[in-house]
């Protein structure tokens, strides 16, 4: 879909989808080593999110994938490890015209001019398990995962049967203290054994090397890894007492000649064309690799320059992956399934006779929408070819039999769950169930997504449970969870409930009579209501029973202020639009889109009653803001006019490291205005207003002193 033609709603109910669906597929790779798809249909869903992102800033969430490394470690018996320097992903690219903006982009954040060359390294991204090694005094003392980038599992008796992990450094320039870090992964010839080996046992199989590698390594019993052969190269380094080079390049020899190995394709290169060209010799070698790679690795070569650009929520700005591109296969469309989502939306979702797409069998295929069917012109029968890349993965990329004469796919417009009406609304694409709270497909979702780790987070309400409850008549709203207490001897009675798992619910249930305001409010579903709106709404209101009294505000004004008979409906939306936000007391991306959903939803007596029944049961404290300890936490700070000693990008980073919120543009609202040479209207504006004007010296001071 167009981002430009996308609406801001179905924007933000599009990353709230990804956010949920990518945090399933970390929680699968990074915790459980049983990913459900490939590494490139999980690259496309993460290009997804950060295409939106960047197209709406404003509805960035908090758990957005982008803020995200890896998965919390699931329970082990391993050992937990805090890395001492996080361990960081890779943002990715999937095309020169990215790189050379990539590159570009790099340029312009350091302010070089173009006479000044930019040094690079390139080399093959290895598809194995990331690991930490700890040397002190040049002895091993400590490897570890990767895990959520924080916290990783201690695989140290693990690594020592590594060949390629040495136990001592070779070297009389070895530091202190110095973590390699790099890949831990398994050839093909030795994947194939492994698998053999597990048929003849009628073990379970591996699905690819990289699955095989993390499997062994993450073993309890290191003589299970003793027995598998396992590989290691180095690329790169965390915690250090010193650094053995002023580049990146330096200091990966300085590790080769330690002894640790280097991808045989690791160069330095000083341009974009160059770059591109070495991607394109190994990817002419990735058939006869020993081991499997998905793309290629670029970072800024330079040490200083790296330190500058520093990092972005998961990732550094000077480092990035150019990704391969996706791959084809033709299949059988079989069949079209409706799904009713929380939100009451219909989702076609295409049934497949099995087909392998590079190496993984695909059975479904969302078809996302009505108008998406009609534009492929899919009908069961058809024969489709499906690709593994797009916006929502695997997808449907041509109809091979569209002129064959069949009957069009009649999309229903009356709900396969509860047989309400299904409807969309004005300028969206979407159909949906105008059942809401009765619709029991609705109902489940939307206890799962309440009681979800994002929302209200109660432990032991799982979908199953849900669904065993809400059949049982026991859970018909977000209330009656808080009543679950009432039928302890009911649950108790039910197949696989004990004492101690009925206790721990009921306590987890009640650990949440005083919930966090905008958790709640996001738990409850409504409409366009998304984490970062819900604690925007928070802040603002502070106490969540202001907010059915704000609702009910704006449905009279829109009542009472209708579009006019000479009015354009630019105006009247703009008209709209300031109304919610002064009425709500919320600005920056807060709007009459959201103001109409809390309308609407206030103005439906089950709704209400909903609403009700729910603070009858639950008292959320008033709504309080933390900020962190900067002198500029919590304030919007603009730059304007030329920085002589840094670029745009680099000021707003540091803005955001302090806490802060980098604005473009001067308000009543702005804190304070940094202004170099040459600052204009801005600085004008800022003065007649009276808001604080420092130099870029000043707010380097201010960096400086906050560390």
């Amino acid at each position: 879909m167009n981002n430009h033609s996308l609406s801001e709603a179905d924007a933000a109910n599009e990353l709230m989808r990804l956010a949920r669906l990518i945090a399933k597929h970390d929680k699968l790779y990074h915790a459980q080593d049983n990913p459900e798809i490939t590494d490139q249909e999980y690259d496309a869903l993460v290009r997804r999110n950060a295409e939106l992102e960047s197209a709406f800033p404003h509805l960035i969430r908090d758990d957005s994938p982008s803020k995200n490394v890896g998965h919390q470690i699931a329970a082990s018996p391993l050992s937990k490890v805090t890395h001492e320097v996080r361990m960081m992903s890779l943002d990715n690219g999937f095309s020169r015209e990215e790189i050379e903006e990539w590159t570009a982009r790099m340029r312009r954040f350091l302010s070089l001019d173009d006479a000044q060359v930019m040094a690079f390294t390139a080399e093959d991204k290895i598809d194995g398990l990331s690991c930490s090694l700890r040397y002190e005094g040049g002895k091993l003392v400590r490897a570890a995962t990767r895990g959520d980038g924080q916290v990783g599992e201690d695989v140290t008796a693990n690594v020592q049967h590594i060949a390629d992990i040495p136990q001592e450094l070779r070297g009389n320039d070895v530091p202190d203290v110095f973590e390699v870090r790099g890949e831990v992964y398994m050839e093909r010839q030795a994947f194939a054994a492994l698998n053999a080996a597990q048929q003849e046992v009628e073990a379970k199989l591996f699905a690819n090397p990289r699955n095989a590698a993390a499997g062994s390594l993450r073993q309890k019993d290191a003589s299970v890894t003793a027995k598998r052969v396992l590989r290691f190269w180095a690329h790169g380094w965390g915690a250090a007492s010193a650094v053995p080079g002023s580049t990146q390049s330096e200091v990966v020899e300085t590790l080769r000649r330690w002894g640790f190995p280097i991808s045989p394709l690791f160069t330095r290169v000083e341009s974009t064309d160059a770059l591109i060209a070495h991607y394109e010799k190994i990817g002419s070698a990735r058939p006869d690799l020993d081991y499997e790679i998905d793309g290629v690795v670029y970072k800024v070569d330079r040490l200083d320059w790296q330190g500058r650009l520093g990092f972005v929520a998961k990732a550094p700005r000077w480092a990035l992956a150019h990704k391969f591109p996706a791959e084809q296969a033709q299949t059988t469309l079989e069949a079209i399934d409706i799904q009713v989502g929380r939100t009451g939306k219909l989702t076609p979702v295409g049934r497949l006779a099995p087909v392998l797409v590079g190496g993984v069998t695909v059975t479904n295929v969302t078809l996302h929408n009505r108008d998406e069917i009609a534009r492929l012109g899919v009908r069961p029968g058809d024969r489709i070819v499906v690709q593994r890349a797009g916006d929502v993965i695997p997808q449907v990329v041509d109809n091979l039999t569209r002129d064959a004469e069949r009957e069009p796919f009649d999309f229903p417009e009356i709900c396969p769950e509860c047989g309400s009406e299904a409807a969309r609304e004005e300028g969206e694409v979407d159909m949906r169930c105008t059942g809401g709270l009765i619709c029991p497909a609705q109902r489940t979702q939307r206890l799962e997504h309440f009681v979800s780790r994002r929302a209200m987070d109660i432990d032991g309400l799982g979908e199953k449970t849900i669904a065993q409850f809400f059949e049982l008549g026991w859970l018909e709203s977000p209330a009656d969870i808080f009543r679950l207490k009432d039928r302890r001897d009911n649950i108790l009675a039910l197949e696989g409930w004990q004492e101690k798992s009925v206790d721990n619910l009921v306590a987890s249930i009640e650990a949440k009579r005083e919930p966090d305001a905008a958790k709640l409010l996001f738990g409850l579903g409504i409409r366009h209501v998304g984490e970062v709106t819900a604690r925007d709404l928070m802040k603002a209101l502070s106490d969540i029973n202001m907010l059915r009294n704000a609702a009910q505000q704006f449905s009279t004004y829109r009542r009472d202020n209708p579009l006019g008979d000479d009015e354009k409906p630019s105006p009247f939306k703009a008209r709209m639009d300031n109304a919610a936000k002064d009425i709500f007391g919320v600005s920056d991306g807060f709007g009459a889109t959201v103001a109409h959903s809390l309308a609407d939803f206030f103005h439906e007596p089950h709704n209400v009653a909903v609403w009700e029944d729910m603070l009858s049961q639950v008292s959320p404290p008033a709504y309080v803001v933390e900020t962190l300890d900067s002198p500029v936490a919590g304030k919007t700070v603009v730059f304007t006019g030329k920085l002589e000693t840094m670029s745009r990008d680099e000021a707003k980073a540091q803005a955001e490291r302090l806490g802060a919120k980098a604005s473009g543009s001067v308000s009543a609202k702005t804190d304070i205005l940094v202004a170099g040479p040459g600052a204009g209207s801005k600085l004008k504006k800022a003065q007649s207003l009276g808001i604080e004007v420092m130099d870029e010296a000043g707010w380097a001071a201010i960096v400086a002193a906050a560390g």
